[in-house]
């Protein structure tokens, strides 16, 4: 199976059923660890920690530029020293695949 940081998110526009829990843990076992589902399994969560306000803006820049690629967006909360990163696919108001992709490739962005 193609790893997730490669694959590209695809356009939905609704119509099909967002991920399952069970379906959404079997995503969630190929992200890092920091990434959670939220109680109702309906979105994907990771907060982020952070020295200063500029490495903060720095990791913030590189993850829209990512989100701005795959045209998939999360919801952001930002503050001085962290950034909270919620993803769901508000088109089926739950997860897909797509959520997954974009955690994975926020993944690879340098932390330091």
């Amino acid at each position: 199976m193609k790893a997730l940081a490669e694959r590209k998110c695809k356009p939905c526009d609704g119509g099909v059923a967002p991920l399952s829990r069970a379906e959404a843990k079997k995503y969630l076992a190929q992200v890092s660890s920091g990434w959670t589902l939220t109680q109702n399994a309906h979105a994907l969560r990771r907060e982020f920690s952070f020295k200063d306000f500029y490495r903060t803006m720095s990791f913030l820049n590189a993850l829209a530029h990512v989100a701005s690629i795959e045209d998939h967006h999360p919801d952001l909360e930002v503050g001085y020293d962290h950034c909270r990163v919620t993803f769901t696919t508000h088109a089926i108001k739950g997860l897909s695949e797509n959520d997954f992709v974009c955690a994975a490739k926020i993944d690879l962005i340098p932390l330091s």
